[in-house]
């Protein structure tokens, strides 16, 4: 037998079989790229190659990084971008789209089966739909994806993740993603594929499996996927999903097809906290309770879903954001913020004291909005707390689940939500 991602890449490279260790050269169904890194590959494609662009209904460029231009540099990009877009007729979701990856899934663009490759290094999140999805560099999208739509890989090898038990009182899913990266160490999977599963994974919504192929990068990961069901099969049909995927042909594995499995019980972990200056510096919740925050935000490739959304109203039913506080609301995608209006919580949030920006990826890398000063902090549900990343390099930066994130905004400091209870 195989797994799922060498059938994947199999059938993508026209073989009948693939192996760990085979070099492929695989069709690909989709790339997506931000407005950043999709003005600089556009110009290196121009000068560079200048042959006609293959397939150029499988592009797609959103601009998620800068929502609003802030200076007349970005927005010369922006303009260059646009009309770059119109010349090749591929996908553009302008400013306002929503978070990169959301925006692309939201659009139908990704399904499960599917051969994908991005830009931006958080792209195999994707393989939440059972998609094979990984990050490639500019050079390679110029050179090969838009010529050719082809990318070649090495078949990685599979290691499964099987995690099983109980969310513990005040633990989400995202907590459980921030402490497997503690768990599997920083660069602990390089150049491997993780294959996420057990009762606990299967449990989940989508958009809560969402978060643990997210971590892909943090642990060295070639890919990380989940092979879809039913659940990935009905958001897919919503969507109307591009890509074969009726016809996926999923494995029956057995532990012999995976290089090891790894077995999780999630059962007594707590809230963790992702210290500066790495992901990887998780810590319960309590060990870190009291850090004085000057900013919290919902938003980043792992937030600012309506899920999250949901959690904070909850927690702010009856408070205020605390006055030492900036609380930034940043929907992942239009389809959160219009689930928001619907359901009443823009004006819930905005009268707690809240503040809403466009559907965009917020505060990273502080292109647009929530630079640090020397000495100020923010606690958030980004992929990313990099010494920085965010401003200063003398500011902190914690991430967290947004029930976290919501409830050390209401504190004005880092909170243990089983405390906070």
């Amino acid at each position: 037998m195989t797994t799922l991602i060498e059938n994947i890449l199999a059938r993508a490279s026209g073989k009948k079989s693939a192996a760990p260790g085979d070099v492929v050269v695989a069709e690909v169904d989709g790339m997506v790229m931000h407005e950043i890194s999709g003005y600089l590959t556009t110009r290196l494609y121009d000068e560079k190659i200048g042959r006609p662009i293959k397939n150029p209904e499988r592009l797609h460029m959103v601009f998620d990084h800068i929502f609003s231009p802030p200076r007349e540099h970005e927005a010369e990009m922006l303009k260059a971008d646009r009309a770059w877009a119109r010349k090749n007729a591929i996908n553009l979701y302008d400013c306002g789209s929503g978070n990169i990856h959301n925006a692309v899934l939201q659009a139908g663009a990704i399904g499960p089966g599917m051969v994908l490759v991005g830009s931006d290094s958080h792209t195999p999140v994707y393989g939440a739909m059972g998609a094979f999805a990984a990050a490639l560099g500019n050079d390679s999208h110029a050179g090969t994806v838009f010529p050719y739509s082809k990318a070649w890989f090495k078949v990685p090898s599979t290691i499964r993740i099987n995690l099983h038990g109980e969310l513990a009182p005040g633990t989400t899913p995202r907590d459980i993603a921030l402490w497997l990266v503690a768990q599997i160490g920083e660069g602990g999977t390089v150049y491997k594929a993780l294959e996420f599963g057990g009762p606990f994974i299967e449990g989940l919504s989508l958009f809560d499996r969402w978060l643990f192929p997210l971590i892909n990068v943090d642990v060295g990961a070639k890919c990380s996927y989940i092979v879809p069901d039913q659940k990935v099969f009905d958001f897919a049909e919503k969507v109307g999903a591009m890509g074969a995927w009726r016809d996926l042909d999923i494995p029956k594995t057995t532990d012999a097809d995976f290089e090891k499995t790894l077995d999780f019980d999630i059962s007594n972990v707590g809230p963790q906290i992702a210290c500066p200056p790495t992901v990887g510096n998780v810590k319960d919740a309590r060990l870190v309770a009291g850090e004085t925050i000057h900013y919290a935000e919902l938003g980043g490739h792992g937030g600012g879903r309506i899920e999250d959304i949901r959690t904070a109203a909850k927690v702010f039913e009856n408070a205020s954001v605390n006055p030492q506080v900036r609380f930034n609301i940043v929907p992942s995608s239009r389809n959160a913020f219009a689930d928001a209006l619907k359901e009443g919580l823009v004006e819930k949030l905005h009268n707690a004291g809240a503040l809403w920006f466009p559907p965009s990826t917020g505060s990273n890398q502080a292109v647009n909005m929530g630079a640090l000063a020397d000495g100020e902090a923010m606690i958030s549900t980004h992929s990313r707390n990099f010494p920085g990343r965010n401003g200063s390099p003398l500011a902190k930066m914690y991430l967290a689940s947004a029930h976290t994130v919501a409830a050390s905004a209401k504190a004005g400091h880092i909170v243990d939500v089983r405390e906070d209870a």
